[in-house]
This record gives structure tokens, sequence and C-alpha cells, in this order.
């Protein structure tokens, strides 16, 4: 600890509110961008254990800073998942907990047919209105899925200062999917030159880092937050080419599938790039998580996309809920650091509050998890950990234990994942006083939607 104490002369500078004015110091509080891929598997990059994908610059990421090994989305689909991130909230709490909604939310359609969706409301704190109360210029670029059917409820609506990207309440903003013809500039719908006509001139995600680039270009003499959330690896995978993987012996599929991340993987690196020819690096905290585990449609058991976890999105079981989670902020976290400690979601908002120095909001589930980034000890097992889709699934987490149903009415599953992280044994017969406290946190944790 003491030589890694010699590596952190101004990491104290993530809770320093030096804010810039006349003849005081300049703001040295970090500048944040936090990187989510869409459906990407707790198995599908290199430094997770894929044997077939290459990240090398993801990887990169990780070997230079800190790789989490027990680090959960706030949810397994998109929706709900990306509401807990941004506001700290659980499902139990949040305001959008599905990707639909039985309920509540605007009415719409999805491949033709009605459905529901939920938004955010105006009432609810996101980590862009705390961050640009405190200082910070802050930025979305691509995926928002927060808006439901409500053109009112987008980013802009939402506390972020600037927005690049798709809306689900304007389908025609991102079609067709990965090479967008139509793109939100702010408020106003633009045409992408490249991909008129189905040209498929440049991918969704060479078009993200271009736009987040150019947004870090006329924010750089500012403290400023980027969430930049790629499309990848969700389906349907369109890519022009698909090298590295084309003479393997591979599915089609697979080969889709694994050079998304490849391509998207390569324009992180000229993010990276960009931050450290600008001496933007050493100043810059990027965190690298994925929203969800691994879909039905992708190469699950070919690519071992899940790293052999039980489920997939959409459900409650590892594998649709523990993913990569990766904190990088080069020069003032020590290198090579692989953590086991208990991490999700919510844990964001308050993490990235300590360190602007912002205002947190009331009534908040995750916890800072600043202490932990700085190489101090942190005890972040004994809580309860929560999760649900209103009505059909639960799950709950408490230190080595986990208790989870997947269908509606149907009894709870204990696991001890310290030594069945594959769900395999289910143990709720041989302890039902640990499955009783389980059963007591869920009735805690939740309030009506």
């Amino acid at each position: 600890m003491k030589s890694f104490h010699k590596l952190l002369p101004t990491f104290i500078s993530l809770t320093a509110v030096t804010l810039p004015a006349a003849g005081q110091q300049k703001d040295t509080r970090p500048n944040i961008i936090f990187i989510l891929a869409d459906d990407m598997g707790y198995g599908d990059l290199s430094c997770y254990g894929n044997k077939v994908i290459q990240t090398p610059n993801i990887d990169k990421l990780a070997a230079e800073g800190i790789r989490f090994t027990q680090a959960y989305a706030g949810s397994a689909v998109s929706s709900p998942s990306r509401c807990a991130l941004l506001t700290g909230k659980h499902t139990g709490h949040a305001t959008v907990r599905d990707n639909f909604a039985k309920k509540g939310g605007l009415p719409g359609l999805k491949n033709g047919n009605p459905i529901r969706r939920m938004h955010l409301l105006p009432q609810d704190t996101t980590i862009g209105t705390i961050l640009s109360e405190a200082g910070y210029r802050t930025c979305i670029v691509n995926k928002w899925h927060l808006d439901g059917f409500n053109p009112g409820a987008g980013p802009l609506d939402r506390g972020f200062d600037e927005f690049y990207g798709w809306l689900v309440s304007y389908e025609t903003s991102n079609t067709p999917y990965y090479y967008p013809e139509t793109r939100f500039y702010n408020r106003e719908l633009k045409v992408i030159p490249e991909n008129e006509n189905n040209a498929r001139g440049i991918h969704n995600s060479d078009l993200s880092v271009r736009e987040s680039i150019d947004f870090i270009e006329r924010n750089r003499k500012n403290p400023f937050f980027l969430y930049l959330a790629f499309d990848v690896p969700h389906e349907p995978y369109f890519i022009n080419s698909v090298e590295p993987y084309a003479s393997m012996p591979l599915s089609e599929t697979a080969k889709l599938y694994a050079a998304l991340i490849t391509h998207t993987d390569k324009a992180v690196g000229k993010l990276i790039d960009y931050l450290e020819k600008n001496n933007l690096r050493d100043n810059t905290l990027i965190i690298f998580a994925s929203d969800n585990g691994g879909a039905a449609q992708a190469p699950l058991e070919e690519l071992n996309c899940n790293a052999g976890l039980r489920g997939r999105k959409a459900l409650l079981y590892e594998g649709g809920i523990k993913v990569p989670f990766i904190v990088n902020y080069s020069k003032k976290i020590k290198q090579g650091q692989i953590k086991d400690d208990l991490i999700y979601f919510p844990d964001v908002l308050p993490t990235l509050a300590e360190c602007a120095g912002a205002k947190l909001p009331q009534h908040v589930d995750g916890i800072s998890i600043l202490p932990l980034l700085k190489g101090k000890k942190q005890n972040t097992g004994d809580r309860f950990l929560y999760w649900e889709f209103p009505g059909q699934q639960v799950a709950v987490r408490n230190g080595n234990w986990k208790a989870v149903s997947v269908k509606k009415n149907s009894e709870l599953e204990l696991y001890d994942i310290s030594k069945d992280p594959f769900e395999k044994n289910n143990l709720a017969s041989e302890y039902p006083e640990i499955l009783l406290k389980m059963k007591e946190e869920i009735e805690n944790q939740r309030s009506s939607s």
C-alpha cells in the first residue's frame, strides 16, 4: 500500500471541488467518460477470458486499471438497466423497471405490435443533472432508451447539455441499424450523408466516436462528462466486413458478432488516442461496462459469450446481469488490479458525484465505491443488491448468497455464488433461515410502481 500511495499524489483531486474563477487555481476535477456496450456478455472480452474475440484496446484499459469480477448491471434488459445506472436507484424503486409497461408510460408500436413504454420523469435526477449543476459539461452519444414513446423525455429534458444519437420515440432516427441515415444532433434530426440511400458509409461505432471527440474538443478546457452508449453487439448484426474472422471456422452469426465487438474496440482505441495526443488522458476517469448479459440471438455457446454463466439477457440469473466492469484512471489508479468486490449500476451515480464534488440526490440505492478506486478496503457485500421485473422475476444478492426466481409465482431458488457461480445447486431447502431472510428483504427493497 505504501508504494500505491506514491502513485496517487493527485488522486485526492477526485474529491476536490476547485472551481475556476478569476485568480483561482484551475479546476482539477477529473473528466469522466462512461462507455457502455449493449448486450455484451460477461465473457465477450478477451480480458474476461474470451478465446476468439479480439479486444486489445479495452483489454489495455483493464490491464492499466481495475477489472471487477463481481459487477452487476441494473437489470437484465436495456431500459431499466440504464435507468438504474443514471439515477442510482435499483429496479424496486426506479421509474423504469422493464423495457415495456403494462400500465403507465405511453402507448406505441414495436414491430407493428401495440405496446406501452415508460419514460424517465422530470423529477428523476440523473448523473447528467447533478454533474451539470456541479459545473461539468455533459453529453450522451448514441443510445438513450429512456424516452419510451415520449418525445419530451430525451436526454436534453433530463439533465444533459448535449445529445447525439437516436431515440425510441422517433423511430426514423435509427434506421437502418448500425448505419443510420438520420441522427439527432441535440434536438435537430439531421441526415448522415455517408449513409444516405443505404450507402453504409460509416458505422455507428465510428460515428459515435467521431461525435464524442467533437464534444470533447469543444469542451476540453472545462470538466466534462461523456456517456458513450454504443449499440454493439445488440442484434441485428450488421457490419460491412467480418475481418479478422472471415477465414475462421465460425458460423456467419459468430463472425458478424465478433467483428462488431472488435470493430468497436478499435473505435475505443481512437478515442483513447485522441485523449493521449491532446494531454487529456491523465486527468480522465474512464469506465467501461455492458448494460446486461448476452442475448438469445447471440452465439452464446459458440463464442462462450456469457462465460458459462446460467441464463442470458432478460433473465435474472448470472448470465443476464453479471457484466464486465473496468475502471481506468491513468497514473492515478494502480495498474493490473482485479477486484471481486460486489458492485452494481446504482453505485455509479454516487461514485461519480463524489468524484466531481457534486451534490448527491436523496433516495439513491447505490453507494460510492470511491474508496475501492483509491485502493482502500470497503465492505460492499453486507448490503442487499436488488433486481426485479414487475410481477415476473426477482433477485437479491447479499454477500455470497443470491436468491432468484425467473418465473411468475415460482419459489425462490437459493445459491452460494462463491462456491456455485454457475447456479447449478439450489440450496433453498437446505438453508430455510437464509431463504426467509432473503424473502423478507425482497419485501423491504421494493415499492409500488
